[in-house]
């Protein structure tokens, strides 16, 4: 039987927020952040747990209310010092089985949805590799030289912008990791291997907050859906 997991690495700090709080914790839509990418996963009936990777002294977590979710969310207290590192060690913590498919899914992706995950787990389900949800650029992209003027227009045609949930079969993208932990996601984890994970076209909706007005975009858009 084919069964789901979803994993959030919640362990970092996000110091471009210029926030006191790590930035899982930003309050947002009368929520901590990370509660609306948990919430989505949670709701997902396919996903049988979620792990949230949190840093070992993370003294924080336990002081908000997750009764709702129930047994569903597993917090696990084995975060590293990097992404790599904290997916990894929640892999070797959950002990899954090696064929179980895991979704890794952003904290700072506030805005993901059940369509998003329904979409994603039906394209991935029966694939050899996995793959992650992405958007196409729409953006003409610039490269620019050590003086950041432009020094050329970058072919858009086949750039994709990767997103997360990031879904790979447990035991194959912890060997991934243990092999490669230079990576920024874990699709490029896989890409070390030669394998070549699907892209699932996403939205622009499901974008992560990285700067202070990020939040006023992300507000804004949970509180339209809720008034929907």
């Amino acid at each position: 039987m084919t069964i789901f997991y979803a994993l959030v690495p919640a362990a970092g700090f996000g110091a471009r927020m210029g926030h006191e709080l790590p930035k899982q914790y930003l309050p947002l839509a009368g929520r901590p952040m990370i509660y609306h990418a948990l919430n989505a996963l949670c709701a997902c009936p396919e996903i049988t747990t979620v792990f949230v990777v949190l840093s070992p002294d993370d003294m924080l977590f336990h002081g908000y209310d997750w009764s709702r979710f129930g047994d569903k969310l597993q917090p696990l207290y084995c975060g590293g010092q990097t992404r790599a590192d904290t997916v990894l060690n929640g892999l070797l913590a959950s002990e899954l089985e090696p064929d179980d498919w895991v979704l890794v899914h952003d904290a700072a992706r506030p805005c993901l949805t059940g369509d998003h995950l329904r979409k994603l787990i039906a394209e991935l389900r029966d694939d050899a590799v996995g793959g992650i949800l992405a958007v196409k650029v729409a953006d003409t992209l610039k490269r620019s030289d050590a003086a950041q003027r432009v020094l050329c227009t970058e072919n858009r045609e086949q750039l994709w912008q990767a997103q997360t949930p990031q879904m790979f079969r447990a035991g194959l993208l912890a060997q991934a990791l243990q092999q490669c932990r230079a990576v920024t996601d874990e699709a490029s984890a896989i890409e070390a291997m030669g394998l070549h994970p699907k892209l699932v076209a996403g939205d622009a909706s499901n974008f992560k907050v990285t700067y202070p007005q990020d939040l006023l975009m992300a507000e804004l858009l949970l509180r339209e859906r809720v008034c929907v």
